[in-house]
């Protein structure tokens, strides 16, 4: 321990470097963290019940479009656009603008698709962005 520099003789309640090292080993997989008495961590509970997909429920059942099949793995932006487009405005169920609906589906389908989407569908699919607001007419 350290004495303070105030010249109080106060203690710093800091622990040393070494005792903190101590205090972090971690396991051979790399996951879990010993505690400092070198007991591992106890398991924790799963929660047990059904699981709720609030996303796969929202592109099944949604009231925003009926999308074609397949329309988020076209390889051409401006034809990814223009069938989220022509879905958007022949839609009987959407609440918002054909444009507003058409662009929720396609940032709904990116946010969802998170780290798992391959870089080159994600470019491809922020260009049929920038094509369906040329569609619809919108500053870019």
């Amino acid at each position: 321990m350290t004495v303070a520099k105030s010249g109080t003789n106060r203690q710093s309640t800091q622990p040393s470097k070494s005792a903190r090292k101590q205090r972090t080993r971690q396991s051979t997989a790399g996951r879990k963290t010993w505690t400092a008495s070198g007991a591992k961590p106890k398991a924790r509970k799963t929660k047990a019940g059904p699981v709720h997909r609030w996303s796969q429920r929202v592109t099944q059942e949604s009231d925003a479009l009926d999308l074609k099949h397949g329309v988020f793995t076209l390889r051409d932006p401006k034809r990814i656009a223009s069938s989220l487009k022509r879905s958007a405005e022949h839609s009987s169920r959407r609440k918002a603008s054909p444009y507003r609906s058409a662009l929720s589906m396609l940032t709904f389908y990116i946010n969802r698709a998170g780290k798992s989407l391959p870089i080159a569908q994600k470019k491809r699919l922020e260009r049929a962005k920038v094509e369906l607001k040329h569609l619809f007419h919108r500053p870019v």
